[in-house]
């Protein structure tokens, strides 16, 4: 398998460290970005680089793609010069995380030029991607899912949730929803605390030893809260799209998302006050104004 060349498109801070995974392993990977310098670093270490997604699509059977919103996604795969353009290409691994909706869409799209979608969004994040440690949920044919599994087991856990474009879409929104919202009632929890006398760190030690724990408590909250430096590696603005599909999805659904709905104001307010470039970190800096303190320690 490894003798087969890959496409790969989008080589940010989690499609980078994929990239670099696959060439560990053998491929031949071909690789575009519309950021330059996201593409030479891999370059220099034995990737092709393409000139479109078009291009890439006519060097490669599987092409991978790791992308922010779903717009993109779609320009990338179906827009002109898209993947669909290209005339190798017979699988499309959609990496990013996009909502059900725009994956059945792609899905379609993609299936009338004889191109089958592999719906799987990953969780883990930069940390993850560069250790071959994220968890990836896969939605496509069963026949399909077995060629591409060795190739996304350089990526870390498969979890196979169906043969049907969307399911993978629809965990991976749950686990966002929820990731974001351990954050914010964590920043709101220790806020409280600060304010009322503790130590930020004392009081995250306690949380982390009972029942309260939490993926921010025990690792967002230590690495990035209480020393200040906000620097988890995920966007605000990424973060405030995956909260606002996983909402709208539910409610589309008939799910109602009473927690998750405050969950998308508080990042709503975060990304309006700190920008979408932000890491989603600064919801804590929110709290941190609004209560009138400094959750350090």
């Amino acid at each position: 398998m490894a003798g087969e060349a890959l496409g790969f498109i989008g080589t940010g801070r989690m499609g980078g460290p994929m990239v670099s995974r696959l060439l560990e392993a053998g491929y031949a990977v071909i690789v575009y970005d519309t950021q330059a310098e996201a593409v030479r670093p891999l370059v220099a270490r034995g990737a092709q680089e393409g000139k479109s997604p078009a291009h890439v699509a006519s060097h490669a059977d599987i092409v991978l793609a790791s992308l922010p919103t779903p717009d993109i996604v779609k320009a990338v795969t179906l827009g002109p010069d898209g993947v669909a353009g290209g005339n190798r290409v017979r699988i499309v691994i959609d990496l990013s995380t996009t909502g059900p909706g725009a994956a059945k869409q792609v899905a379609e799209g993609l299936k009338s030029n004889n191109i089958t979608l592999v719906d799987a969004p990953v969780s883990g994040g930069i940390k993850g991607a560069v250790n071959g440690t994220l968890a990836v949920m896969v939605s496509c044919p069963q026949e399909t899912y077995e060629k591409v599994a060795p190739i996304l087991k350089n990526f870390g856990k498969l979890f196979y949730t169906g043969d049907k474009p969307g399911l993978a879409q629809t965990a991976k929104l749950a686990n966002n929803l929820m990731a974001a919202a351990a954050l914010v009632i964590t920043s709101e929890a220790v806020a409280m605390g600060v304010k009322g006398g503790l130590n930020a760190k004392t009081l995250i030690d306690i949380i982390n030893s009972s029942s309260g724990r939490n993926s921010a408590s025990e690792d967002k909250f230590p690495r990035a809260v209480l020393p200040g430096t906000f620097d988890f590696g995920f966007a605000t603005g990424l973060s405030y799209k995956d909260v606002r599909l996983c909402v709208d999805e539910a409610e589309a659904m008939g799910v109602p998302m009473v927690c998750g709905a405050a969950v998308r104001q508080m990042l709503a307010i975060t990304n309006a006050k700190f920008g979408a470039s932000s890491d989603f970190t600064s919801i804590a800096k929110v709290l941190e104004e609004w209560a009138g303190v400094a959750m350090r320690g």
